[in-house]
């Protein structure tokens, strides 16, 4: 079993909002607002690397933890946009960290990956072999998008999220799980260039390609389907009703996904921990800095069941409810 012990966010200073990115692209304030719920995001300084904003919210995590670098067991960092092609992320982080030498990997499912990080950090714990782990949610999208898409440029915003879990034998821990992916739509959520299927070198691709490309309506579709579902199968398998539930923390993706998974449930938006129209969507730090602003707020209390979904490229998606 496993206990959140500490939690830290970090956004960048720089905010952009709709208006800013009405006099870049053809679109409108009341277009993204309406659409998306977004009134406004952060992007990364051009010096900030990822690596730096999650060292920043891991400090915050472990100082809220009342610990020290020294303590961390392994680190576990979900990302898809990592400093490097190679090196992983997590070995960045934990050189200027300043931790021990320890275990230190990525988990790239796209938006799912902090809650795929979440879930694989509470089963290192399980094992009997760890205390206390450092999982990571940070992207930094701002360098990967096409600023003359607006279906992809005005989603999405930069920031960095941290817990640490400890290892507690007195804790209920997760109640229930569902995780699973469609790769049959996998490339509906891409950047074709880059990989070995698409070498960078080859020097044969449209400037577009390069970028981050989403099938948006397709994706839309999947997601208003799927999460509501999931959400609803999560309380069933915790043997749960949705009076149980404390808090929803999903994904910080559309608003109208998150309206839609309160309907599907009928819990009652108030319970659903919502940020998106202040940062956008920061792939996979936005659970965790929902998390830890909701923390911060004085919001979760010890023992409140929450239900945390993730969903993203991939086709992925990953949802636990567990208590706090």
């Amino acid at each position: 079993m496993f206990k959140i012990i500490g939690t830290g966010s970090y956004l960048p200073e720089k905010v952009m909002t709709n208006i800013d990115i009405e006099k870049m692209i053809d679109t409108s304030d009341k277009w993204i607002k309406e659409r998306t719920g977004i009134s406004e995001r952060r992007i990364a300084a051009k010096e900030e690397l990822n690596s730096d904003m999650a060292v920043k919210a891991a400090r915050k995590a472990i100082q809220s933890a009342k610990l020290n670098e020294k303590d961390i067991d392994f680190i576990i960092t979900g990302t898809s946009t990592a400093d490097y092609t190679i090196p992983a992320l997590a070995p960045i982080i934990q050189h200027k960290l300043g931790c021990e030498k320890i275990p230190a990997f990525d988990i790239n499912s796209v938006c799912t990956s902090f809650v795929f990080a979440f879930f694989t950090a509470c089963g290192f714990l399980n094992s009997g072999f760890y205390n206390n782990c450092l999982v990571i949610g940070s992207d930094i999208y701002s360098r990967i998008l096409n600023w003359n898409d607006r279906n992809t440029c005005c989603i999405f915003g930069d920031g960095a999220g941290a817990v640490i879990i400890k290892k507690e034998n007195n804790s209920s821990g997760i109640l229930s799980y569902i995780f699973g992916a469609n790769g049959a739509d996998a490339e509906l959520i891409r950047i074709p260039v880059g990989g070995t299927k698409n070498p960078i070198h080859k020097n044969e691709y449209k400037k577009e390609d390069y970028y981050f490309q989403m099938a948006g309506t397709d994706v839309f579709e999947f997601t208003i389907t799927t999460i509501p579902q999931l959400a609803v199968d999560l309380i069933k398998k915790a043997n749960l009703s949705n009076e149980d539930i404390d808090w929803v923390i999903l994904h910080q993706a559309n608003r109208r996904i998150i309206e839609s998974v309160s309907k599907r449930t009928k819990i009652p938006i108030e319970k659903f921990i919502i940020n998106i129209d202040r940062v956008g969507n920061t792939s996979a730090a936005s659970i965790p800095i929902a998390l830890d602003e909701a923390v911060l707020a004085g919001k979760i209390k010890n023992n409140d069941k929450i239900m945390m979904i993730g969903f993203g490229g991939g086709l992925s998606w990953g949802g636990v409810i567990f208590e706090w």
